[in-house]
């Protein structure tokens, strides 16, 4: 007989929750990368009827009392954090009836598909009711849990994302970005409008940017016997630890959008394809949180992928991908990388005026979500924050304003402050590296990239969800999150402070 059979039935449960989530997810990213658009109801459908199935899984009334028992039986420290994340999952997916989770499935999944078509229309007003439908149900979800658990409507969104954050740490953390980031833009563009700039000159063939960016995620360590590049209209990476899915998108005109879109992407695919295997099927095995999952791909793309070093040995593979061109000088090419313009889109932001772009749109979902304001409001908040933060037009432009992002369509509210706190992250995971390895920066010159991969692997990687985001941030850098290593990065890369 064993000696913890509530734990072992609710592992056995978790398990086959992993294994439907699989197919949830792989459906999931078909319908981004693959499906007609013609079976966009039928997927919703289905979809739909899939987190119905899972949720009813997660809410099955015999878990409270398998819970209970599996915390008087005699558990390792490993099994008392997974149990603990089981207790978490179960205590969120309570709060939420079936009909609501049924009900967002299908209005994010025609919300998004319809963002597809109306975004480059610069259709804001088609877009409005579609929206509200979705705001609605992330008020309702935000209210019952914010009731059930004695957080904000806000903190709860949030909490799907990263658990334990609070309004008042992001706030924070924000409002001292606030502070001095703007003024650091200035001083960048500044000093960079003395700077010469070659640009690259197209047209840059798809299929030698398909192989470039296959290359580079080689030279990464992705494994492509777990997994494959495909092209979508927002980039992502969806599926499962046995089988990641990445995808970019190509531009004729331009190839560093894609090239370093795909190097992110592949920071968040080697953080998946090396959990824990051991506890694959569990909730220890599953990654932290989306902040940490953010610092994992703006560790690629960023810390690594803009490195001086990396930037030399990335030079000689453009011109071998396209043909030589001054531009693809190891010099101008770190130029390019760095190069700091304030602009309309996020996701092709520098990483100086990037948290400017988070910044903003925390400040409007947060009220969002509150009721302060409403979807039709969104526009007008839009252009102002944008001329207040980054000095840019967007009035009229719904395509490259509040229209950008497919994260609202698809019900994701909560999710952006992960992005700028990921930076963050990076930041000082590899300022704990350089503690740690004074002699990183050489060895990534030289294209030794396994120290980091290395550092990264046992200290994020292969902790997965073992401790809390604190904890794991103290473990692995010594300290809770610190942003001063975020300011001291930029400071040093940008200003050669």
């Amino acid at each position: 007989m064993t000696a913890t059979p509530a734990y072992d039935a609710l592992a056995s449960t978790w398990t086959r929750l992993h294994r439907l989530g699989h197919l949830q997810s792989i459906a999931s990213w078909d319908q981004s990368a693959n499906m007609p658009p013609k079976g966009n109801e039928a997927r919703a459908a289905a979809m739909a009827e899939m987190a119905a199935l899972l949720h009813g899984m997660r809410t099955d009334p015999a878990l409270a009392a398998k819970l209970d028992a599996a915390e008087t039986e005699p558990l390792d420290e490993p099994q008392h954090a997974n149990l603990r994340e089981m207790r978490r999952q179960w205590r969120a997916a309570t709060v939420l009836p079936t009909d609501l989770v049924e009900r967002q499935q299908l209005a994010t999944a025609r919300c998004e598909h319809a963002w597809r078509t109306l975004r480059p229309a610069n259709d804001w007003a088609g877009l409005v009711p579609g929206l509200k439908e979705v705001v609605a149900l992330a008020r309702e979800e935000a209210t019952r849990l914010a009731d059930a658990h004695g957080v904000s409507r806000y903190e709860a969104l949030m909490d799907r994302y990263e658990p334990g954050l609070t309004t008042a740490q992001v706030d924070r953390v924000f409002g001292e970005l606030r502070q001095w980031l703007p003024g650091l833009i200035r001083q960048v563009v500044e000093r960079q409008s003395r700077e010469t700039v070659l640009v690259p000159q197209g047209p840059f063939a798809r299929e030698a940017q398909r192989r470039l960016c296959e290359d580079m995620m080689r030279e990464l360590g992705f494994d492509f016997d777990a997994g494959r590049l495909d092209v979508s209209t927002h980039p992502f990476c969806g599926g499962v630890p046995e089988d990641v899915r990445l995808t970019t998108r190509f531009r004729d005109d331009e190839f560093l959008g894609s090239l370093m879109g795909t190097i992110h992407e592949t920071g968040h695919a080697r953080y998946e394809q090396n959990l824990p295997r051991e506890w694959l099927g569990q909730p220890l095995a599953e990654a932290r949180s989306m902040a940490i999952h953010e610092s994992q791909s703006l560790s690629f793309e960023m810390q690594l992928g803009s490195h001086p070093g990396f930037v030399a040995r990335l030079a000689p593979r453009l011109a071998a991908a396209f043909g030589a061109q001054p531009a693809f000088e190891p010099g101008n090419l770190r130029k390019l990388l760095t190069r700091v313009k304030p602009g309309f889109i996020r996701v092709d932001a520098d990483e100086v005026t990037y948290p400017a772009h988070v910044i903003l749109r925390y400040e409007i979902e947060r009220p969002l979500v509150d009721g302060e304001i409403e979807v039709e409001d969104i526009p007008a908040l839009w252009d102002t924050k944008m001329a207040e933060l980054l000095g840019v037009d967007t009035r009229g432009n719904f395509k490259d304003g509040a229209m950008q992002d497919m994260h609202w369509p698809l019900g994701l509210i909560g999710y952006f402050p992960c992005y700028s706190l990921g930076a963050m992250y990076a930041a000082q995971w590899f300022a704990a590296m350089r503690r740690a390895m004074p002699d990183v920066d050489t060895r990534i010159a030289a294209g030794d990239l396994a120290p980091v991969f290395d550092w990264l692997q046992h200290n994020i990687w292969q902790q997965a969800s073992r401790w809390s985001t604190d904890e794991l941030a103290r473990r692995a850098s010594g300290e809770a999150l610190n942003p001063a290593h975020f300011r001291a990065h930029l400071q040093a890369r940008y200003l050669g402070a």
